[in-house]
């Protein structure tokens, strides 16, 4: 089994903590390891062959310097995209190096930027994934849900077989107004949509080549020596990437391909979408705060609030609700109900040419 983790996302409404050089998947939302790391550690008990981390070139040394350890328990290979075209190029990519050593290795990808409450039942939904993977399917994680969510896309799977699955993915929905959402939850047959994909690398090459002809043809064009010396592929990858547009893996084939299977996974899983997504994944204290990254808190009749301080003390006074996120060259102050819109700072700050901010 090879892993490949997708890390190369920008996770703009962390800011200010998440950087252009320093997203979410390499910071440490929380406590302790970075979003990153804790994938990477999640999935050491399966033992992998090789861990294919995918990332862009702003962000390569740090993803390098945060997985150094790692390797004296796994191979791992980072590869820096020099542009970003979406998962579906970066999907092949992995495949075409993974087939060109191990044509019919499995391979398991994950976001790097999730959280996941229960490891082991990751682990033992994707081992689940990885026997009809080897039998030539296409296989995805559907989160079981447990409200009717509107920030996540879902599919559809059908249920008549008997037993725990795989079952068969008959279609994928986008994001579903609320109403939408609570029909798919009465239903029973709507799981979330993860983005954690197990296949045969040879089988989604097959597929890309069937529903992305110009994409497969770009990566055929790859040559690779008999050892996993990647860094010699930099030249290769970056006339490739010139080549081709970008495309999900989601559009580019899942929804297209009839070889498409879920597992259902209840595993406590989150997106960690933005900063209001703190309390589904981390504890509270007594008045119902999410306290990060401070040497202390004082809280005068304050309640409700995620509060981030970068090793500092941070005070609030009489506030609720609020986001208070503090770093060594910018403060965040604004509603939980307001969380998505932290990228419109994001926006305005590069609108302003103020990219020492970014």
């Amino acid at each position: 089994m090879y892993i490949v983790i997708l890390a190369g996302g920008s996770g703009t409404r962390f800011w200010p903590v998440s950087r252009a050089a320093r997203p979410k998947q390499l910071i440490s939302v929380t406590d302790g390891p970075t979003m990153l790391q804790r994938t990477v550690e999640r999935i050491l008990p399966l033992k992998p062959k090789r861990v294919l981390v995918i990332t862009n070139r702003l962000q390569a040394a740090e993803t390098e310097r945060q997985l150094a350890g790692y390797r004296a328990s796994v191979p791992v290979d980072v590869i820096a995209e020099p542009v970003g075209r979406n998962t579906a190029p970066a999907v092949g990519l992995a495949a075409t190096i993974i087939a060109a050593h191990d044509p019919e290795g499995v391979m398991v990808v994950l976001p790097a930027d999730h959280y996941i409450r229960d490891d082991e039942g990751l682990r033992q939904s994707l081992q689940l994934a990885a026997n009809s993977a080897r039998n030539g399917w296409l296989m995805t994680l559907g989160i079981v849900p447990t409200s009717p969510e509107t920030g996540y896309g879902y599919l559809e799977a059908d249920m008549s077989l008997r037993g725990l699955g795989p079952f068969p993915v008959t279609r994928f929905v986008e994001k579903p107004d609320r109403a939408t959402a609570l029909a798919y939850l009465e239903a029973g047959t709507y799981f979330w949509n993860s983005g954690m994909f197990v296949w045969r690398a040879d089988t989604i090459l097959s597929e890309i080549g069937r529903y992305m002809p110009e994409l497969a043809a770009q990566l055929e064009r790859m040559t690779f020596g008999d050892v996993w010396d990647l860094a010699d592929l930099t030249a290769q990858i970056a006339d490739i990437y010139a080549a081709i547009a970008g495309q999900s893996i989601d559009y580019g084939v899942m929804e297209q391909s009839d070889r498409v299977q879920m597992v259902p996974a209840d595993i406590g899983w989150s997106d960690v979408g933005s900063w209001s997504a703190l309390p589904e994944v981390t504890e509270l204290d007594a008045e119902g705060t999410v306290v990060a990254n401070c040497s202390r808190y004082v809280n005068v009749d304050s309640s409700g609030c995620i509060v981030s301080g970068n090793g500092h003390v941070v005070a609030t006074v009489g506030v609720h609700d609020l986001i208070v996120v503090a770093t060594g060259d910018a403060v965040l102050v604004c509603p939980k109900d307001r969380a998505q819109d932290v990228k419109k700072v994001v926006e305005q700050l590069a609108a302003q040419g103020l990219e020492t901010y970014l």
